[in-house]
């Protein structure tokens, strides 16, 4: 038997592509465990189970660009996939249960569904607190100005930190002693 599979793993591969949150058809097949030839395989050969809204193809533009985001369409070994993927909103990943019917895909299709719900609460949250910061703010004076914007900074998802490129050294001084030849006394 598998290892159970996290809210969080699966939260990480929710994406959001033309304004809705997706998940691709690679991510899917991983956590069912079957390979992504045959999940396709599958929705294929009940595809008016999957209308548009429920999956779509990406573009080979948007392919691309998620490719250069981060290596989750390169197959393994380095080589990429030779078909566009499909991304599956939430209702698709509902579909899949009924097409999916091993066990396993009925676990893991209960905590996808989990995570879906998480991530809806968790943006209708930060839209009700910004909204009743908005209210506040018009209530009160400039004087409080200051802790309002501190507030929004804080809620602002953070910036993350580039690197630079190159080498650097850290330490102040090396941690060797350099020995020089001595002079010779002139006679």
């Amino acid at each position: 038997m598998s290892m159970p599979v996290s809210t969080a793993t699966i939260e990480r591969r929710i994406l959001l592509l033309r304004g809705q949150r997706v998940m691709l058809d690679s991510d899917l097949a991983d956590l069912y465990g079957v390979s992504t030839k045959r999940l396709n395989e599958q929705v294929r050969r009940n595809i008016r189970r999957f209308p548009a809204d429920f999956m779509f193809q990406l573009s080979p533009d948007e392919a691309t660009a998620l490719r250069s985001q981060n290596a989750t369409l390169e197959a393994g070994r380095g080589k990429y996939r030779k078909y566009l993927p499909f991304v599956f909103t939430e209702q698709g990943v509902a579909m899949l249960s009924s097409v999916l019917k091993s066990e396993r895909a009925v676990r893991v299709n209960i905590e996808i569904m989990r995570a879906f719900v998480r991530l809806r609460e968790l943006i209708a949250t930060n839209r009700d607190l910004a909204r009743r910061l908005d209210d506040l703010e018009k209530r009160y004076d400039a004087q409080f100005k200051g802790v309002f914007d501190a507030i929004r900074q804080l809620m602002a998802a953070p910036e993350k930190a580039r690197r630079s490129i190159g080498f650097r050294v850290e330490e102040t001084r090396p941690a060797y002693r350099v020995r020089r030849p001595r002079r010779r006394a002139r006679v």
